[in-house]
Formats: C-alpha cells, structure tokens, sequence
C-alpha cells in the first residue's frame, strides 16, 4: 500500500513547478504525439453509437471542425469493433477504441485499425489479458491507456484503502503499469479520473513520483452545463498549471463539440495553447451606460474562425478602460455617446456607439493582416 504519507507532502514531491510541463517519454497515437515536447492535445468522445458508421464520421468531423486531436469511440460490441475500419477510412484524426470487461473487443479493435485503446484494468479480467491486448498494440503500432476510474477498482484495493482515494487510484495504475513494463511494453498513456475534482489532482500528484509516462487528464463525468465545465476547469486548469497534463479530455453531459470548445479555452486560459483572440471584457458596474455583455458577445462571435493569438478588450468604462486593459493589443471603452478605441493603452480615435463593433472588429483584423499579427 502507498503511505498516505507520501500524498501531496511538499518539498520531496517530483511534478514541476507551476507551469513547467513534467518529462515525459512520447507516445505515438496515429499521426499525434503524446508527451515529450509535443503540444498538449485535445480528445472528445463521440456520443453515438459506434455501429451507425455514418453518424460517427459526421460527428467525428464536427469534433475535428472544432479542434478536436484525437476522437475515441465506444466499443461496446464486436459490431462496433469492426465499424472502426470503415470509420477510419472516412476520417483524418486518429481514433481510440474504449474498451470495459472483454478484451477481446480490443484485440478486434486493434485488427480494425484502432490508432490506440483505452482499458480500464479494473474490469478487463487480469494480468493476461492486459499483456494480451498491450501485445496487439504493440504489433500493430498502437497505443495502449490505462484508464482508471475511481468507479471501478479492483476489489482488494478497495478494502485495502476503504475508498477509491487517490492513493488507491494510484496503487491500481502502479500495479498495471509494473505487468506492462515488466513484459517490454511501451507507448502507454495514463489516466487516473474520479468525478471529484479534488481526488483527480490528488492522483495525478502521487502517480507523477512513479512514473514518466504521458498523462491523459480530465474529471470523469463532470456533468451538464455550467456545473460541468466550472468542475472540468477547476480540475483540469490545476493539472496543467502543475505541468502534469500531455492530453485532454474535458467529460460533459452534452455534445463532443462542446468538450473540445470547454478544452480549448482552458488550454488558452492557462497559456498552453493559443487559438485565437483572448478576449478581455470588465464585469461592469454602476459607471456602465450601455449593453457591454451584448457588444462583447457580438466582437466575440465576428471574431471566432480567427487564428492570430490576438488580445481584445472590451471595456464599459471610457474613463478608466484604457488604462485598466494597457494589455490589450486593441479594445474600446463604451460610453453612453461611443466609445475610444485604444492598443496597449494608446488611444487611436473616436467611433460613434453604432460603429462599435464594426471599428473594433476591422482593427482586429487589420491587426491580423500586420507584420506583428503574422509573426
């Protein structure tokens, strides 16, 4: 058993400082590299069944429309184990076989072209059978991710440790990952998710002193809405700012597309990745004279499909916004007669209250067109 000791005890722990990514050794999934000094990626789930092979391409590729790496599908059949090669030929991503209790759906899976497969060790049925699938993946020049879920470990951990804590967590993945190692196989991801935010980074943490294999991170069934991506955020933001994180999966109860937009902004929020403009909007207050939540909204939507890592603020204040967003590489200060555009805090100019958005939106795109917006 691990020490409770050893969780989370300060100045002996092996993860990185704030933002310095963990090493980590690469792993191949189909044409995207995992860990080492690859970008974070971003996975979503289709939420489909697996046998309707048309409605998983169209859904795939709204996931990779939106900005999805890596897609993982449901293997709940040998039905659906087979649809993957037909699946594959339609699609550019590479594409992930999730794979509970028979293992020998993942073995399907890998022959159908399955870029890598996702078991959950908790209830695939032992040692044999994970070394059986980790050599099929192996052959075929897959990937393998222990997937372990707080939800499903083993029996004996479970009395040992009394609750699926991090620690228990953790002694499952280290359990599995000695049967994969001591039989040669490599190109694993690891994932360690509980639907508590808390005991997810709690897990990451300890795993991170035993191991230099990539992290899959993410809060497992983080739920619908607002509450979904606030929990996703809080989880996955953490993880990323402690370096811990080589892929993503934000889990909500609603469409792929939506997972991969929550992903994308939490990997901009946290200066992982960069998408496009970050926009900066003031909360208002009682110095407000117009409707700053729609203007934001409006500059926000003109600006989406744009790429330039662009910083756009948009202020109530025409006092004090200039100043407060000096940051901004452009925005405008609203007032009740029209706003001042600025860049870094110059200001540029005057624009009529009906000429906010259009004025705002040009500048950004003539930002975009400039030799400073290019490089």
């Amino acid at each position: 058993m691990i020490p409770v000791t050893m969780l989370l005890t300060g100045d002996d722990m092996a993860f990185s400082p704030l933002f310095k990514r963990r090493k980590t050794t690469p792993v191949r999934c189909g044409s995207v590299a995992i860990g080492g000094n690859a970008p974070v990626s971003i996975q979503t789930m289709t939420k489909c069944d697996t046998r309707d092979i048309d409605a998983v391409v169209r859904e795939i590729r709204q996931a990779v429309s939106h900005g999805a790496d890596i897609v993982r599908v449901a293997v709940p059949d040998k039905e659906a184990a087979r649809a993957l090669e037909a699946i594959k030929k339609q699609v550019q991503c590479p594409v992930v076989a999730d794979i509970h209790f028979d293992y020998k759906l993942a073995l399907l899976s890998l022959e159908a072209g399955a870029d890598k497969v996702r078991v959950n060790p908790g209830n695939l049925g032992g040692k044999e059978r994970l070394i059986t699938v980790a050599g099929m993946a192996r052959a075929k020049g897959a990937a393998i991710r222990l997937g372990i879920n707080s939800g499903s470990l083993e029996k004996d951990i479970l009395e040992a440790y009394g609750a699926p804590t991090p620690e228990a967590m953790v002694e499952s993945a280290r359990r599995h990952l000695a049967y994969l190692e001591d039989a040669g196989v490599e190109d694993i991801v690891i994932s360690l998710k509980s639907s508590s935010a808390k005991d997810t980074i709690g897990a990451y943490m300890l795993m991170g002193q035993f191991t230099n294999w990539p992290f899959h991170i993410g809060i497992t069934e983080a739920g619908p809405g607002l509450h979904g991506r606030i929990k996703s955020a809080a989880g996955i933001g953490t993880l990323l700012a402690l370096g811990l994180g080589d892929t993503v999966r934000v889990s909500l109860t609603g469409p792929s597309y939506e997972e991969v937009e929550v992903a994308k902004q939490i990997l901009q929020s946290v200066g992982i990745r960069v998408f496009g403009p970050d926009m900066i909007s003031c909360p208002t207050c009682g110095r407000t004279q117009v409707d700053l939540a729609s203007i934001a909204r409006q500059v926000s939507d003109a600006l989406k499909g744009m790429t330039v890592p662009l910083k756009v603020a948009v202020m109530g204040c025409p006092v004090n916004g200039p100043g407060e967003a000096k940051e901004a590489d452009i925005g405008v200060a609203c007032g009740r007669d029209g706003g001042i555009l600025f860049s870094r805090g110059k200001v540029l100019g005057r624009v009529a209250s009906e000429e906010i958005v259009p004025a705002l939106v040009r500048l950004a795109r003539e930002y975009a067109e400039s030799p400073e917006g290019k490089n």
